[in-house]
C-alpha cells in the first residue's frame, strides 16, 4: 500500500486499520451510540454489537428495509450505522446473560453502552463498583440523554427534544417557520463522533497511565456544544438569537440565492473574497457602497445588498455560475437534493459511496495515508455472529447450546 492514493477509488477498506486490534463491546441502540462504534470499525476494531432479545429497534425504523435470503428485513435506519460489526444477542435481564458479558469484556478495551443511568449499576456492572476493579484497563463510555445527575438525570432523551431542549430548533428556520427541526438528526450524530474522540482520547491516556476510566457522554451536553456561533453572540452581546434562515448571523453575503436554473449558495467569509464576488458581477460599484463596505456593514444592510444580488442572478445558469464562481475563488456551489449530491462525480472521486454486495451506504470521511478505513462489511443481521463470537471467547459448544436453550443467546428477534 503506497501512502498516496493511485488508481480508481474502491469501497473497501485496503488496510487492517489504524484501530486494528481494538476490542469494543457495543451495548448501545439506535443512532449516538452505535454511529460511535461505526467509526472505530471503520479504522479496524472489532465491534461486538449485543442487542437485546428485540434487537435494535432501528431495525424496524422502516420503509425502506431490505428482505435478507431468509426473508428476516431490516431497515435503511439501521443499515446505515452498523456496517463493519458482529453481531451478538443477549438477554441481559438474566444473571446468566451478565455472566456472558463479563466473559466478553475480558480483554476488551472500550465497553459502551447506551441504557438509562443506574441500569448497569442496578445490574451488577457498574463502573465504580465492578468493572473498574476486574477491568482496570477498560474505557467505559456510557450515552444517556441528560447524565445521571442533576435536575434532568436520568430522564429519558432523544434527538429532536435535545434538538428543542438546547435551542437549536430555535435558530433553525427562519421568521415564517418557527422553531424547526433540523432534518439530520444532527445531536445524535454529534454525540457518536463526540464519544469516538472521548474514547480515542481515553486510550490514548491510557497509553501512559496503563489505566482505563469513565466517560459520561449525554445527548443534551453534545446538542449545547453545537450552538456556534448563536451561543458565543448571546454571551456577549446578551442579545437572543434568532432563526435568520438561509443567512448567517455574522456574516454577508453568506446565503442561497436564486437563480435561472437553481438555487445556489454563495459564502463571501471575507472583504477581499466580497470584492472578487462582485467583480465577477460586473458589480464593481458594490464594495464602495457605504452600505457594504465591511462585513458588518453588509450585515446591518442585509436585505439591500441581497435585494441587488438577487436581481442581478436571477438569469443566470445556477450550475455554471457557481462552478465559474468556486473556480474563481468565490465559495459557491448549488443546492442540490441528497439522490444529486451521492451522484455527484466528486462523491464517487472522493469513495464516499460503498458498495459490498447488496449493502451500499456512504464511506468513512477520514482518509488516513498508510492505514485507509472505511466499509469493510455489510451490517449484520441480528444474532449472526452470536454462536462463532462465544466460541472465539472460550465457551464450548455444549454451553453455548444451554445459553440458546435457556433463552439467554437470542436467536430469533423476538
Amino acid at each position: 500500500m503506497t501512502d498516496a492514493p493511485t488508481g480508481a477509488p474502491t469501497p473497501r477498506a485496503l488496510s487492517p486499520g489504524a484501530l486494528a486490534g481494538l476490542k469494543v463491546i457495543d451495548l448501545t441502540r439506535v443512532l449516538g451510540g452505535p454511529y460511535c462504534t461505526m467509526i472505530l470499525s471503520d479504522h479496524g476494531a472489532e465491534v461486538i454489537k449485543i442487542e437485546p432479545p428485540q434487537g435494535d429497534e432501528v431495525r424496524h425504523w422502516g420503509p425502506p428495509f431490505h428482505a435478507h435470503p431468509d426473508g428476516e428485513k431490516d431497515a435503511s435506519y439501521y443499515i446505515g450505522v452498523n456496517r463493519n460489526k458482529r453481531s451478538l444477542a443477549l438477554d441481559l435481564s438474566k444473571p446468566e446473560g451478565r455472566a456472558v458479558l463479563l466473559r466478553l469484556l475480558d480483554g476488551a478495551d472500550v465497553l459502551i453502552e447506551n441504557y438509562k443511568p443506574g441500569s448497569m449499576e442496578k445490574w451488577g456492572l457498574g463502573y465504580a463498583e465492578v468493572l473498574e476493579a476486574r477491568f482496570p484497563r477498560l474505557v467505559h463510555c456510557r450515552v444517556s440523554g441528560f447524565g445521571g445527575d442533576g435536575p434532568l438525570g436520568g430522564l429519558p432523551g432523544y434527538d429532536a427534544v435535545i434538538q428543542a431542549m438546547a435551542g437549536l430548533m430555535s435558530i433553525n428556520g427562519d421568521a415564517s417557520t418557527g422553531p424547526l427541526r433540523m432534518g439530520t438528526p444532527v445531536v445524535d450524530l454529534a454525540t457518536g463522533l463526540y464519544s469516538a474522540i472521548g474514547i480515542l482520547m481515553a486510550l490514548q491516556e491510557r497509553e501512559r497511565s496503563g489505566r482505563g476510566q469513565y466517560l459520561d457522554m449525554t445527548l443534551y451536553d453534545c446538542g449545547l456544544s453545537l450552538l456556534h456561533p448563536q451561543a458565543a453572540n448571546h454571551l456577549l452581546n446578551g442579545r437572543r438569537p434568532a432563526a435568520t434562515g438561509n443567512a448567517h448571523p455574522n456574516i454577508s453575503p453568506y446565503s442561497r440565492f436564486r437563480t435561472g436554473t437553481c438555487d445556489i449558495f454563495v459564502a463571501c467569509g471575507n472583504d477581499p473574497t466580497f470584492r472578487r464576488f462582485c467583480a465577477f458581477l460586473g458589480l464593481d460599484a458594490l464594495p464602495g457602497d457605504p452600505r457594504f463596505t465591511t462585513n458588518a456593514l453588509r450585515v446591518e444592510n442585509r436585505p439591500a445588498l441581497d435585494a441587488i444580488l438577487e436581481e442581478r442572478l436571477a438569469a443566470e445558469d445556477g450550475h455554471d455560475l457557481s462552478d465559474r464562481l468556486i473556480r474563481a475563488g468565490v465559495p459557491a456551489g448549488p443546492v442540490l437534493h441528497v439522490d444529486e449530491a451521492l451522484a455527484a462525480p466528486h462523491t464517487a472521486a472522493r469513495d464516499m459511496v460503498a458498495e459490498i454486495g447488496w449493502f451500499r451506504g456512504l464511506n468513512s470521511p477520514i482518509k488516513l495515508s498508510r492505514t485507509p478505513g472505511g466499509a469493510r462489511s455489510a451490517p449484520p443481521q441480528f444474532n449472526a455472529d452470536g454462536a462463532a463470537v462465544l466460541a472465539e471467547h472460550g465457551f464450548s459448544e455444549a454451553e453455548i447450546a444451554e445459553l440458546a436453550a435457556q433463552g439467554v443467546l437470542v436467536g430469533t428477534r423476538r
